[in-house]
């Protein structure tokens, strides 16, 4: 009796979640297409790539296949026309591939920036270990 409970509940929280999903999946599309709102693409620590309008199309192809798949789910729930065990592993599987490409495609837009920083540090590195410390007081010639 409690396991037919539990089950019920999880199953209308499971469905309920996926609105908001979809609503926020929809609405970056709707930012990056027609607001040219760049902000929320590919965060990293909360902060945007160098070239986010590099990154921005795949961005809005995840959203909207994600989007739609869900949207599918969430319209065959009620028809019946998608049994339990489908549509659970449907949504969880969407929403799972979703946040793992979303996450290596914030990862693939900060790495060349990154890279580039990186190797930049490590030439100014070079520079100042070849080059005699100004700060040190010279010595007197030995006699």
């Amino acid at each position: 009796m409690i396991h037919s409970v539990v089950k019920f509940v999880l199953d209308w929280l499971l469905y309920l979640a996926l609105f908001p999903i979809v609503f926020v999946w929809f609405r970056q599309i709707w930012r990056i297409l027609i607001k040219r709102d760049y902000s929320e693409v590919a965060l990293k620590k909360g902060l945007p790539p160098p070239n986010p309008e590099r990154v921005a199309p795949f961005v809005v192809a995840l959203n909207l296949i994600a989007g739609v798949v869900l949207l599918g789910v969430i319209f065959s729930v009620p028809n019946g026309t998608m049994a339990w065990d489908d549509w659970v592993a449907v949504a969880g599987s969407t929403i799972w591939i979703k946040l793992m490409v979303g996450w290596g495609l914030s990862r693939h837009a900060h790495f060349r920036a990154e890279r580039k920083a990186y190797f930049a540090q490590k030439e100014a590195d070079k520079r100042a270990a070849a080059s005699p410390d100004e700060s040190q007081p010279k010595s007197a010639p030995s006699e």
